[in-house]
């Protein structure tokens, strides 16, 4: 925002999040050939108002990846200023985690008509990369996180997360999956214990 720029009014700050909230839900329900119209409907506003945010719908699509990529970007600073503070590193990576896992779930349907609306499916994560890696190494450190473990390792798991799955589904996947992290469970020598 430049200095000559006002902020936003606090009912224009409310209208643009009620559109990027009917926009993940329309896009839910209908793909990517959600209307306009149907998202200004579910939004409570007027279709001028909406486009007035978001001249075309790949602005609107992009608002809304934007948004989740710096929801996650503040819930990996928030886990890494907390592990900082009061220890346990180890918990805020897998607190982190699950709430990656849910905000995605949340967002999936949009993420995925992104590249048919022509707009990009990921926004700029290099700030929440940079945090979880720093929150990975405190967690090395502390020898309760794995030592091989990386940024990319947590952004497959998030990518093979059942996003689309209820949440009992998801809950159960990540008491499967996330033993994994620790530091114990890279001493299980797979290569020992196949029967293959």
């Amino acid at each position: 925002m430049t200095s000559q720029q006002r902020p936003m009014r606090a009912d224009a700050v409310r209208n643009r999040a009620r559109i990027l909230d009917a926009a993940r839900s329309q896009i839910a329900e209908h793909g990517p050939d959600a209307g306009m119209d149907e998202i200004a409907a579910a939004a409570g506003v007027a279709v001028g108002t909406l486009y007035r945010h978001f001249p075309t719908k790949t602005d609107l699509v992009a608002a809304v990846v934007a948004e989740y990529t710096e929801q996650l970007t503040v819930e990996a600073q928030a886990a890494l200023a907390r592990a900082k503070s009061q220890g346990r590193p180890l918990h805020e990576l897998t607190r982190f985690l699950l709430e990656v896992i849910r905000v995605s779930a949340m967002n999936e349907a949009v993420k995925s008509a992104a590249p048919a609306l022509g707009t990009a499916s990921v926004g700029d994560d290099t700030r929440a990369a940079a945090a979880l890696s720093e929150l990975i190494a405190l967690g090395i450190d502390a020898g309760t996180v794995r030592s091989d473990l990386t940024v990319d390792d947590i952004y497959a798991l998030v990518l093979a997360a059942p996003l689309d799955q209820p949440d009992a589904v998801r809950q159960r996947w990540a008491q499967l999956v996330l033993p994994g992290l620790t530091a114990i469970a890279a001493t299980i020598d797979l290569d020992a214990e196949s029967p293959l």
